[in-house]
């Protein structure tokens, strides 16, 4: 008695329901977008219309008016210029404190190395405003309120730990072997730091420098609570009293809510692939 065995058929899927699949998923995704769009389009559509409030704005700029982009220039370019050097300086001071203390943390054996670790992700979690009142007493005895050195080092600070996990998680994923090699050729630990992993490591400072910068762009709680006078004023401190000053004119509002965001739009842009490869490099040793 003979059994023949039937050779297994294959499943094809329907290429019109494959299709009409994708389209489903690719218009719910591009209706999410537009929903998550639309605040954005809608500053930039005030920003351009004349002078009034939100509420007589049109759908679309049918007649855009500049007169709020002139404004927001006269009004807010000091501003601007003032939150540029707080966030380089927070960028360049953040990147100088924790790509030394990642490299540490990822490859001296450090008795307590996973308690300083975990009291790192314990001050993520610490309110801003507790930061903020504990810098304010510390500020008004050293003569740091009203001064940009003072709002780079508050700013550091909330960056500091961030930038040490992300950068600390790609240096894990790096070969060791690398750093033996640059060891056993007779670099030091600086010279090996700082020739080979740093360059090594581009994509993470990248990455840890870009969420320093947006932070330190969009900081107002710092801003607030460390700033007293007018001699210091970053722009979103501006927004926050220009409303009081313009609240009937929402476009000159707008057009300066439109301007403070194009440098975080150019730049992640720029550096989206750094970031990529930044977040998830130390996933994959």
């Amino acid at each position: 008695m003979t059994t023949t065995l039937k050779a297994p058929t294959l499943r094809r899927n329907n290429p019109r329901a494959t299709g009409r699949k994708n389209s489903g998923y690719t218009a719910l995704a591009i209706f999410f977008l537009a929903i998550m769009l639309f605040p954005v389009y809608w500053m930039v559509n005030a920003s351009l219309q004349p002078n009034g409030t939100t509420l007589e704005t049109s759908w679309f700029p049918l007649k855009p008016d500049f007169t709020g982009y002139a404004t927001a220039i006269n009004e807010q370019a000091g501003n601007l210029g003032t939150s540029l050097i707080i966030s380089l300086g927070s960028v360049a001071l953040s990147l100088a404190i924790a790509a030394p203390a990642a490299y540490a943390l990822a490859y001296f054996k450090v008795r307590g190395a996973g308690v300083v670790l975990f009291a790192i992700l314990i001050s993520q979690m610490i309110p801003g405003i507790v930061v903020a009142n504990a810098l304010y007493t510390a500020y008004n005895d050293l003569g740091l309120l009203n001064s940009i050195p003072g709002l780079i080092l508050a700013d550091s600070a909330h960056g500091i730990p961030f930038a040490i996990l992300i950068i600390r998680a790609f240096m894990n994923g790096m070969p060791a072997s690398v750093i033996e090699a640059a060891r056993v050729d007779g670099a030091g630990h600086v010279r090996a730091f700082w020739s080979i992993v740093l360059p090594l490591s581009r994509n993470s400072l990248i990455t840890a420098g870009l969420f320093t910068f947006l932070f330190a762009w969009s900081d107002f709680l710092f801003a607030l609570t460390l700033t007293t006078t007018e001699a210091v004023r970053p722009v979103t401190l501006g927004i926050f009293q220009y409303i009081g000053a313009y609240v009937n004119d929402w476009s000159s509002v707008m057009a300066t809510a439109v301007l403070a965001s194009i440098p975080a739009i150019v730049l992640l842009v720029a550096a989206q692939k750094y970031i990529a490869a930044g977040t998830t490099g130390g996933a994959v040793k």
